[in-house]
């Protein structure tokens, strides 16, 4: 694992963090210069990054992910953000949530929230923060399509967007595999989404269709 983060008392409470649930962290970086060198040389499971980073505390963070996931496409990558920014970062995981993740940084207090995110990315799978899919959830959409959802059927979309798998869902929800599948089933008919048992693919599409 490597962990790049400006703030040098979160950088340090991460890295503590990880090592005391015996993830090893092979560097911290207080920016994002070097992480590409160093993700090439070490080929970390996963990153643990800031999507804003010096020199600018802008899109660093972002752009260096990029990079990450073109030249390292099996390394897992967890964008952290201060703030709910459902621009750049969702569009990046709509391209291709394989591997994927975005949390807010105070989601890192719960520990077992980020360890199953960094776990899911460092497996090829993607994680959304709550809060986010919220927000994507919330907005104003032509015809009100969501509105043709029940409130279960809602619950089924956001865990989906957060990129769980079904199982991680029915779980979740405390219902059984079978029910889940039909709430799956009725989601996708109901926003014309084509139906599919892979999770990548499920996610990019549900990504795609809250970006609208």
């Amino acid at each position: 694992m490597i962990v790049a983060e400006d703030s040098a008392l979160l950088r340090q409470g991460l890295a503590r963090l990880l090592d005391d649930f015996g993830i090893e962290v092979v560097a911290e970086l207080p920016d994002a210069e070097r992480l590409l060198e160093l993700v090439v040389a070490q080929r970390p499971d996963a990153v643990l990054l800031d999507i804003r980073m010096p020199p600018t505390h802008t899109d660093e963070g972002l752009r260096a992910a990029r990079a990450v996931r073109a030249r390292c496409p099996g390394t897992g990558v967890l964008l952290l953000s201060q703030y709910v920014e459902t621009g750049d970062p969702v569009r990046a995981l709509a391209r291709d949530p394989r591997g994927f993740g975005y949390l807010l940084k105070d989601r890192v207090a719960d520990a077992d929230e980020l360890l199953d995110a960094l776990r899911r990315v460092a497996t090829g799978g993607s994680a959304v923060d709550p809060r986010i899919v919220e927000r994507l959830m919330n907005r104003a959409r032509p015809g009100d399509t969501l509105d043709a959802l029940t409130p279960r059927e809602r619950e089924v979309l956001g865990l989906m967007a957060e990129g769980r798998s079904n199982e991680a869902i029915a779980r979740r929800l405390r219902v059984s595999g079978k029910t889940l599948e039909t709430h799956v089933r009725s989601v996708f008919g109901k926003l014309c989404l084509e139906p599919t048992p892979d999770d990548h693919r499920r996610v990019l599409a549900v990504l795609a269709w809250l970006r609208v």
